[in-house]
């Protein structure tokens, strides 16, 4: 650095010092020149304290501020040669006097310039507490110096003074994106990064929403993974204050979400795995177990299906518990009353002490037990002098996280999930990792105890993983069983919310459950009705949805489409969707249309259908050109009314 500001300065130092000298052995306007030559020794003295301290000079507004200089030094030398012209020359050079008065301004504007960029790069501790102002440079763009201004403190400022500047680009960067832009471009996410990782907790917040904000931008998500946030943010996530983990879990999740190609690289960094670990903090039990699968340990869902056999479906929770959870959320499985949730996790985790012919040989179990009863007593002599004595509160370690205040608990785990909501979505590799862990058990007790915002992410979070194991069937099999404990609890969750249907889950629930249409069995009953349901006088929103779900159940891709076809009808799936086809918003018409094409196609002999003139609304909808836009809606339509004609006939009945 201190390099490339000395290279930067050689060229305006001999400017300088030929303007000098070429000043003294002038032949007209010596006055003049005069005044110039006074005001570029000024300079001239400027530009070689700048070159002692390059060091601590900001390059960035360096390189502005001596380029206007440079340009400045050499019209100044142009306009003196001049007047060094002697004889007929002389006679036809003209020289207006304005342009001396124009040199001598540009010379002082430059001499303001320097030294507030030498005020500026001073450290704290050497300059005064007075108002450093704004340079002449700053005329026209006074933002660009601001942000100058902000990010020299936060190089050479006391960790005082930088979080201070960190506070006040956070509120540039709030205010206008083209802000954000300019802060990037000026070098500040160094600094910032650097202040993440060494400042106090409330520099660190500053710094890390800053830097959630700048991400915003798409564009400005590159620079910033390539400034090294990833490993920076890592870190903090593993030993950072949780107050300071929060606001970083926020700015991943704006950072993912904004740029998908960084997940991949928060992803090399552990991010994932430390985000389920917050997650699974206090919400499951041994969460300082929580660990990605690996070959060198069980799988969950090598856990889950030994345990299948031993798991029921989840009862609903009264009002009272819910209520009663809500104050009490630290702790889900603390709880005198287990609930069904919580015997599904308890027995899930459990299988690694009660089954270990699952990881070991055969041979070797017996001394292996021996050792595992040994550990649990050592644990629990342990967790009984952690009872004795207080820790203190540290963000490195899970004793000292429990002695965090519950608001903060709850917005760390909003927050992971949220970051694991934009971290998962569309990437195949990061939703095998989640849910390979203990991830879907900690979203299914999550969305069943936590607070609003944590159940509202975690109910996203799980939509974008339903669907990407819908597009890969793999995944699908793996995560989604139907015989799995972790997947039916979430399954019955959302249920419980399709059921209740007065909560702003229920539009991600009711989409999770479509992405899900093909992991369900044909003897699974629960799901059809309550999604028919929503069919009838529901907002718009919700209708379409409950549509094009049930369209993932019926459609030709689903193996099962016609056992779950005959549901829908049976569930009086038909009597709802024709007067949404008649009457409904656009947005409902269509996707209702779509599921009585795929009801007609697959049942075609139905008494239902016939009896509410199905193909009547067919042949009706045939000639509305807002419903008959795509190829592919066409030929679905010619092939469900070619099914019906076969069965039945047209009556008189109908919606004219």
């Amino acid at each position: 650095m201190a390099d490339i500001v000395k290279q930067i300065l050689t060229k305006p130092i001999q400017l300088a010092d030929q303007v000098i000298k070429a000043s003294g052995d002038t032949s007209s306007f010596r006055q003049e020149c005069l005044e110039i030559k006074v005001k570029t020794e000024k300079l001239a003295g400027l530009l070689r304290q700048a070159a002692r301290a390059s060091g601590d000079l900001y390059e960035r507004p360096t390189r502005r501020i001596i380029d206007d200089t440079e340009q400045v030094l050499d019209k100044a030398l142009t306009l003196v040669f001049k007047c060094r012209v002697n004889g007929l020359r002389r006679v036809f050079t003209i020289i207006p006097t304005a342009a001396f008065r124009k040199t001598s301004q540009q010379l002082e504007n430059s001499i303001g310039d320097v030294s507030w960029l030498l005020r500026v790069s001073t450290p704290a501790d050497d300059r005064d507490d007075e108002y450093l102002g704004l340079p002449p440079i700053a005329a026209n763009e006074p933002i660009l110096c601001l942000i100058w201004e902000q990010i020299a403190i936060l190089c050479s400022g006391s960790l005082e003074e930088r979080s201070d500047a960190a506070a006040s680009l956070v509120s540039l960067a709030r205010d206008n994106d083209r802000y954000g832009k300019l802060i990037i471009e000026e070098g500040g996410v160094a600094p910032l990064l650097k202040l993440a990782k060494e400042g106090r907790m409330e520099a660190q917040e500053n710094a890390a929403r800053a830097i959630g904000l700048l991400g915003r931008d798409p564009e400005c998500v590159e620079p910033i993974v390539n400034a090294g946030v990833c490993s920076v943010f890592a870190k903090i996530l593993k030993e950072g204050h949780m107050k300071v983990q929060v606001v970083v879990a926020w700015a991943v999740s704006e950072l993912s979400a904004h740029h998908p190609k960084c997940q991949d690289h928060f992803a090399q960094n552990n991010t994932i795995r430390l985000l389920v670990s917050h997650l699974a903090f206090e919400t499951i039990q041994e969460h300082s177990k929580y660990a990605i699968a690996s070959k060198h340990g069980m799988s969950i869902h090598t856990v889950v299906m030994a345990n299948s056999k031993s798991s029921d479906h989840m009862s609903n929770r009264s009002e009272d518990e819910d209520k009663h959870f809500q104050s009490k959320i630290s702790h889900p499985t603390g709880n005198d009353t287990a609930s069904q949730m919580h015997n599904v996790v308890a027995n899930t985790l459990a299988m690694k002490s009660n089954a270990p012919n699952v990881q070991l040989q055969v041979d070797n179990s017996k001394t292996n037990h021996k050792n595992t009863k040994t550990n649990q007593n050592h644990i629990h002599h342990q967790n009984q002098q952690q009872q004795r004595h207080q820790v203190a509160l540290t963000g490195t370690s899970i004793k000292g996280r429990e002695f965090e205040d519950p608001a903060t608990k709850a917005e760390m785990k909003a927050m992971a999930a949220r970051a694991l909501r934009h971290l998962c979505a569309g990437n195949i590799t990061i939703c095998r990792s989640i849910t390979e862990s203990r991830a879907l058990l900690c979203f299914a007790v999550l969305l069943e105890k936590g607070p609003d915002e944590v159940q509202y992410n975690s109910a996203m979070a799980l939509m974008e993983i339903t669907a990407v194991a819908e597009q890969n069937s793999e995944l699908r099999r793996s995560a989604f069983k139907p015989t799995a404990p972790a997947a039916k609890a979430v399954v019955d969750q959302f249920l419980r919310i399709i059921n209740k249907a007065d909560s702003e889950l229920l539009i991600p629930s009711i989409i999770s459950i479509g992405n899900l249409a093909r992991t369900f069995r044909a003897t699974e009953t629960r799901i059809i009705g309550p999604l028919v349901q929503l069919l009838d006088d529901r907002e718009p929103e919700v209708t379409s949805e409950a549509a094009i779900a049930l369209s993932k159940f019926a459609c030709t891709d689903n193996f099962l489409n016609v056992n779950h076809s005959k549901a829908i009808i049976d569930a009086g799936g038909a009597k709802h969707l024709i007067p949404l086809i008649y009457f409904g918003e656009q947005m409902v018409q269509i996707p209702s249309f779509i599921l009585l094409c795929y009801l007609a196609l697959h049942v075609p002999d139905s008494e239902a259908l016939a009896k509410e003139d199905v193909l009547i609304v067919l042949e009706w909808a045939t000639k509305q050109n807002h419903l008959m836009q795509d190829s592919t809606i066409e030929n679905l339509v010619f092939e469900g009314k070619k099914r019906l004609e076969l069965y039945q006939s047209r009556g008189s009945k109908g919606y004219h």
